[in-house]
């Protein structure tokens, strides 16, 4: 880092005001980066040849100092600005610019609070730190301990690459791409990759268990459709499993490894994310029923990253000692993303590591002296009950200063157990935070004080059940049913209790736990309905069932796990707890449900428990155990015990039970049923995709005929036009000729066409025609939507006339090319323009430069804006619709797809004296009218 870099001069100050200023003229919609020394003028600030003049002309009268000419068309960043300026001589006296604010420098901010996207954070990091770990891979390998250490240069380039090849592949802007990878490097690069190269990643588990095979393929198959994913990004091993999926997510076209996504090579296009744009998706792990993509922008990411810090006191000198799974909202957000905005180092294991060896999670924190960890109660359960003193002797658990406990019910006896078990090994009793979140809100949203410890509420069970409130008891009462307190809202947050009318409830009142703040979800992906039963005006509903005592969180349950039976609100966890506890019982490994009973009315109260028990005398003991126990808390047993084997009872990728798929399996009579082998299940499954592949190969035939038809259309018409161009007198027959060719190609294609306001076209006076631009199709339906005697002529790019065919059009139809690399050239083209509308002319202009395949209406140029201000005529607005569809940007695939165009009424130059002024005016007004009919949203805000 220079001198200058460190300490921006008053003369680079001014410079830097200036830019700003300027680009938030221009683009006043857009949320302007903060300006520094090497900001781009192009890339970052969308300045186009006629705005870098007008910032010539403001640098020369707020520095007093003549540029040079060639810095027209040299400067690229307002350092080569202040470097051409320090040796300019000083010009004649200007009028003083005016005052703005100086743009906020990065130097000596702690973290990246000017960031508005994950990629601003990365790549803020990887320029002030390049060299700093950001990441620890701690993986075992037999006796020994193999770590990787990745600076966030190192995964900043390890992600340029992939996003790279993403793009080779056809990954668009928008488009989604699933990540099934276990943690290490690659997961790590293949998701920033995703987001450089502008797509959204949509995280998935990978398989575990053959076992489980048919089941782990639908669910992903569900979640494949419903995101529409192009590209699913896995591991060498999961290849063949992956491509089984293809045959049920219609979407996905591309399986690609890992490995395959590192081109060192490979250059890629670093498109516009904004603030706004989905970061990615994250699917809820399914517990109370189907997965649901929760929508997460960088916003919403951001906003809870920055709640988040505060509550916890996060900074650079902390280390996050993980073993959470990566597609889960717990170690994606509150452990990586976490750790990559306030520079914390992450030492990342695998999950399988953890749950084989729970201690190698405890030994990492002690080598590293770990600060923050976090993981659900079953992880401090297995933590005390797995965890053997010979494996732990010489640990030091003193640096672990905060112990997230949440994702799942905290239990009040797990975390006193956990307390007292590791005391001895320097772990204080106050780091143990339970805390609660939720995929909609990104992932926190309540937080306990600091250095407090857990709080723990003993209420009476029978009247929660019965009138749903939290009465205090003793705690040694037998009645009592202890609650762990979960925090308050986070900053900028808010939570509320409602009952089942939306009224808020008073203290120690259950009801549904509402929220809003920042970090909230606009809703579920492609799930109207899901996302309908979320929102709540401007709050959403969380479907917890909670109390709150002095603003603390108290959760008791799912909404949607309540088991009701005869007027009672029985809570499943509580019950599920007690027969764990049973001898024989796998704890953590019971359902407890209720499955409806037509003949009574009610529910019938159903508990699944799995064991490694098979004689049928053990089984019936064991029956009888749980019915005494479920009998002793409510008062009554169970329906129904059904005893299965392992790995019976269904789980999310995160170990959260799935009662209610578990209670669907139970009344299909499929419940700890023994499973079909692998191969049988694979086969299942690829046969139930057989016919919809089969439809899906019928579509695309279809299409592929359309698109030949179309071509021959084209050419056809195209050849006869060209020979009829070159031998016609008179550029008014031949643009004719081009306007009827326009409509037989459109006509003989067969395309749906539609053209609102060809009144507003002033015929017999010049005009500019502002369209935007798409689609290569878009001079088809301009052509097609003019009326015949409109005397025009489109500016197009010089490069075409460097093709015999295109320059024949444009010299015998009377096209006007204009530069646009040589910037003085630039400039004169705009003049030209201007006299041939002096001369009678109208121009048609694509404002945006040149086509996109991303969708979104982008900054317009200034060009034509400026001709129309000198030579004072009108400039007349025209949205096109659906040409994206026919033919998207570099592509040769035509579609029947319906095309609109809609013409706006004409805008008169304002009576200003000033060009580029009376220019900005035109263009904010010409797309305005463009973007509320283009049907595609504003790429530039």
């Amino acid at each position: 880092m220079n001198q200058r870099e460190a300490a921006p001069s008053a003369a680079d100050e001014r410079v830097l005001q200036v830019v700003a200023a300027l680009a938030r003229e221009l683009h006043p919609r857009r949320a302007v980066r903060t300006v520094t020394l090497d900001t781009r003028f192009d890339r970052d600030l969308g300045f186009d040849s006629l705005a870098r003049v007008e910032l010539m002309l403001r640098v020369e009268r707020a520095t007093g100092r003549a540029l040079p000419e060639e810095m027209l068309a040299r400067a690229e960043t307002p350092r080569d600005l202040i470097d051409a300026l320090l040796a300019a001589p000083r010009a004649a006296p200007a009028p003083a610019a005016a005052a703005v604010p100086p743009a906020p420098s990065p130097a000596g901010v702690a973290e990246p609070s000017q960031a508005t996207t994950l990629l601003d954070v990365l790549e803020w990091h990887a320029r002030l730190h390049p060299e700093q770990v950001h990441i620890v891979l701690a993986q075992e390998r037999g006796a020994g301990l193999e770590e990787q250490s990745i600076t966030h240069a190192a995964l900043l380039r390890a992600a340029s690459a992939a996003a790279a090849v993403l793009q080779a592949h056809g990954l668009q802007p928008g488009d989604t791409v699933a990540i099934m990878l276990p943690t290490g490097a690659d997961y790590f690069s293949a998701f920033f990759g995703v987001m450089l190269a502008g797509g959204i990643p949509v995280p998935l588990y990978p398989p575990l268990r053959a076992s489980q095979l048919e089941d782990y393929l639908r669910r992903q198959a569900g979640i494949l459709s419903n995101c529409q994913a192009r590209i699913l990004v896995t591991m060498s091993e999961a290849k063949a499993a992956a491509r089984l999926l293809m045959t049920h997510a219609p979407g996905l076209r591309l399986v690609v490894t890992a490995d395959e996504l590192q081109d060192a090579g490979a250059r890629f296009e670093r498109p516009r994310v904004n603030a706004d744009d989905l970061a990615f998706l994250q699917y809820t792990s399914g517990s109370t029923g189907s997965p649901k993509g929760v929508m997460l922008t960088h916003a919403n990411l951001l906003a809870n990253l920055r709640a988040m810090g505060p509550a916890v006191q996060a900074s650079s000198a902390d280390v996050f000692v993980s073993w959470l799974p990566l597609y889960h909202d717990m170690g994606l957000i509150g452990a990586w993303f976490s750790s990559l905005y306030y520079g914390v180092r992450l030492v990342a294991m695998s999950p399988l590591a953890f749950l084989g060896r729970p201690s190698r999670w405890l030994w990492a924190i002690h080598r590293h002296r770990g600060t923050l960890g976090a993981g659900p109660n079953f992880a401090y359960e297995l933590c005390v009950r797995k965890v053997e003193d010979s494996e732990i002797e010489g640990l030091d658990l003193s640096s672990w200063r905060l112990a997230f406990n949440g994702a799942e019910p905290v239990s009040a006896d797990t975390i006193a157990a956990f307390s007292r078990r590791f005391a001895r090994y320097g772990f204080a009793p106050t780091s143990m935070a339970p805390v609660y979140g939720l995929a909609e809100c990104c992932v926190g949203l309540a937080f306990p004080p600091l250095g407090r410890g857990p709080l723990v509420d003993s209420i009476d069970r029978e009247v929660l059940a019965r009138d749903g409130r939290a009465l205090p008891l003793p705690p040694e009462d037998p009645r009592a049913l202890r609650v762990v307190a979960c925090g308050q809202a986070l900053p900028d947050h808010a939570i509320r209790i409602v009952d089942e009318a939306g009224h808020e409830v008073g203290e120690r009142m259950e009801g549904r736990l509402r929220f809003k703040g920042p970090s909230a979800t606009r809703g579920y992906y492609r799930n109207p309905e899901a996302t309908r039963e979320l929102l709540r005006g401007e709050w959403l509903d969380s479907g917890d069932l909670a109390y709150t005592v002095n603003d603390e969180i108290y959760i008791t349950g799912r909404a949607k796990d309540i088991v009701i039976r005869a007027g009672r609100n029985l809570h499943p966890q509580e019950i599920e707890d007690a027969i764990g506890g049973i001898a024989g019982v796998r704890r953590g490994c019971v359902a407890v449900f209720g499955s409806h009973d037509p003949r009574h009315g009610t529910e019938r109260l159903v508990a699944v428990a799995e064991t490694r028990e098979q004689e049928p005398m053990a089984l019936e003991a064991l029956r009888a155990r749980i019915e005494e126990t479920v009998m002793f808390m409510i008062g009554e047993p169970p329906d129904e015990v059904v005893l299965v084997p392992p790995h019976s009872v269904l789980k999310t990728s995160s170990g959260k039970l799935r009662r209610q798929a578990s209670r669907q399996l139970y009344e299909r009579g499929e419940i700890g049923r023994a499973p079909s082998g692998a191969a049988l299940q694979a086969l299942r499954f690829a046969w139930s995709g057989a016919l919809p592949q089969l439809r899906r190969s019928l579509r695309a035939g279809v299409a592929l005929l359309y698109a030949g038809y179309a071509w021959s259309v084209f050419w056809a018409v195209a050849v006869c036009t060209l020979l009829g161009v070159i031998v016609l007198p008179g550029l008014s027959r031949r643009r004719k000729l081009g306007q009827l060719a326009a409509r037989l190609i459109v006509g003989g294609t067969r395309t749906p066409f539609l053209v609102h306001g060809a009144e507003n076209l002033p015929v017999s006076q010049p005009c500019v025609v502002v369209s935007n631009h798409a689609s290569y199709a878009d001079a088809l339906a301009l052509l097609a939507a003019f009326p015949f005697g409109f005397r025009f002529a489109f500016l197009v790019k010089r490069e075409l006339a460097a093709r015999w065919a295109a320059r024949v059009l444009l010299e015998r139809t009377g096209m006007l090319p204009v530069e646009r690399v040589d910037i003085q050239r630039s400039v004169q083209d705009a003049k030209v323009a201007a006299q041939r509308l002096r001369d009678g002319d109208s121009l048609v202009v694509f404002a945006e430069g040149t086509l996109r395949r991303t969708a979104g209406l982008h900054p317009f140029h200034l060009g034509g804006f400026e001709a129309a201000a000198q030579a004072r005529v009108p400039v007349v607005p025209v949205a096109i619709r659906g040409t994206r569809t026919v033919l998207r940007g570099d592509q040769w695939f035509p579609r029947r797809a319906p095309v609109s165009v809609a013409i706006g009424a004409p805008v008169p130059p304002p009576a200003s004296a000033d060009p580029f002024g009376a220019a900005l005016v035109l263009r904010d007004a010409a797309r305005a009218f463009i973007l509320r009919h283009c049907g595609e949203p504003d790429a530039a805000a």
